[in-house]
């Protein structure tokens, strides 16, 4: 193990322009890296990082969410373990999954992605991240809990926020007292309504977890506003760079394009394979519980563990081929792709698994035939070429298309 000066810094404009040669020789030559401005190791090799997602020896914990997620978000159910974690999933994870998800949200998800579309249908050009994909799932978020659609300046602020805080990997005190700030305007805004809501129950997601109880215990205002400012946060930035990686993956891709425009059936799979080649978050941290063995070294008990998703996700011990997008691979299955047994690693792996993946596989599903119908020669701006940014989430800053507008009504 060393610290590889041969390597750009993951905190360097040379990693942040593109990280993927860096992620290549990390794992060839620098599986375990001691990284001194962020304190941790970093690993990059699929074995590893499966490894710790999955960690079926108790060998790591979520501890390291106490500093990394609490200070914006307070409380939540990433920094639990054992039963208390149990418990508080089974709370939260019924909304997400199965009839909930088909009956009450599918309806939510259609309407929004047809009313933001509704806004650029007619023009023949958008930009696909601004014009759309930052707006939908916070725009669904909003509508689940039902909060007001009006707000949505407010929450996209305040989850830009979060995630700023989030990949504060430098540690830039603007950036801290801006992510600390928003925790606190969350609560002033959020807990009135969930008190409100506790007294009004309706149908919405809010209302759902107000009312929901296992074994006996009930959420809190503060572990429901918690909860709320993770989904937020959690599900609209995600999902943002998913929908606008995608689209400039198969945009680049046109032949690929084709294929997903002729059989729709085929967008899962094209959903899969770029979060496998292009994950919207690209690290997700753990900490040691006791010594560990990895590819290149020794982990120290009680280390911070900086999990490189975008690195593991390319290796080609894993993948045949592995920088190269093919919504046909064979070694990604898409049925497991949306579950705790997915071949990729931008979900996470294990008990940690993330709760919402059905959620964003709807919302794209949605969103995608949505787009699709309503631009039917989407194509790129004359001489763009989509950039990624980002260096703890990553995606493109824009993405703008020109179609021939559908005149037909209804389409």
């Amino acid at each position: 193990m060393s610290a590889a000066p041969q390597l750009p810094d993951i905190l360097s404009p040379e990693f942040a322009a593109d990280p993927y040669p860096a992620y290549a020789v990390m794992r060839e030559k620098e599986p375990l890296i001691w990284h001194e401005a962020t304190k941790s190791y970093i690993v990059s090799r699929y074995e590893d990082v499966e490894r710790i997602f999955k960690d079926m020896r108790s060998e790591f914990t979520t501890d390291n969410y106490n500093w990394q997620v609490e200070p914006v978000h307070g409380k939540t159910i990433l920094q639990l373990s054992g039963r208390e974690h149990a418990v508080r999933r089974a709370l939260v994870a019924p909304a997400f999954r199965g009839r909930d998800l088909q009956e009450k949200f599918l309806p939510v998800i259609e309407r929004n992605s047809r009313e933001l579309i509704d806004t650029f249908r007619a023009s023949g050009s958008a930009d696909i991240v601004s014009d759309y994909a930052t707006r939908f799932p916070v725009n669904v978020i909003a509508d689940m809990l039902g909060l007001d659609k009006a707000d949505h300046a407010r929450f996209h602020g305040w989850y830009t926020a979060v995630i700023a805080f989030l990949g504060n990997l430098s540690g830039d005190p603007e950036v801290t007292a801006a992510g600390e700030r928003t925790r606190v305007e969350f609560a002033e805004y959020m807990i009135p309504i969930i008190q409100e809501r506790r007294e009004n129950l309706g149908d919405d997601l809010l209302s759902t977890l107000c009312a929901a109880e296992v074994d006996g215990v009930r959420m809190s205002d503060e572990d429901i506003k918690a909860f709320c400012s993770l989904l937020l946060a959690a599900g609209g930035e995600t999902t943002d760079k998913a929908i606008a990686s995608i689209l400039a993956n198969l945009l680049t891709h046109p032949e690929q394009l084709a294929a997903v425009r002729e059989d729709r059936s085929l967008i899962p799979a094209a959903f899969a394979e770029t979060l496998r080649y292009t994950p919207p978050v690209h690290m997700i941290m753990r900490q040691s519980a006791v010594d560990v063995e990895v590819s290149g070294g020794t982990i120290p008990a009680g280390a911070t563990v900086t999990c490189l998703i975008g690195a593991a996700n390319r290796d080609e011990r894993r993948f045949r081929d592995p920088d190269r997008f093919d919504i046909f691979r064979e070694d990604l299955t898409t049925t497991s792709a949306f579950s705790a047994a997915a071949d990729h690693l931008a979900f996470a792996l294990g008990r940690h698994f993330c709760v919402g993946a059905l959620l964003a596989k709807a919302e794209v599903e949605i969103g995608m035939n949505q787009l699709l119908d309503a631009m039917p020669d989407l194509r790129l701006a004359d001489g763009f070429d989509p950039v990624e940014e980002g260096v703890f989430t990553r995606g493109p800053q824009s993405l703008p298309v020109r179609f021939t507008p559908v005149t037909s009504a209804g389409a």
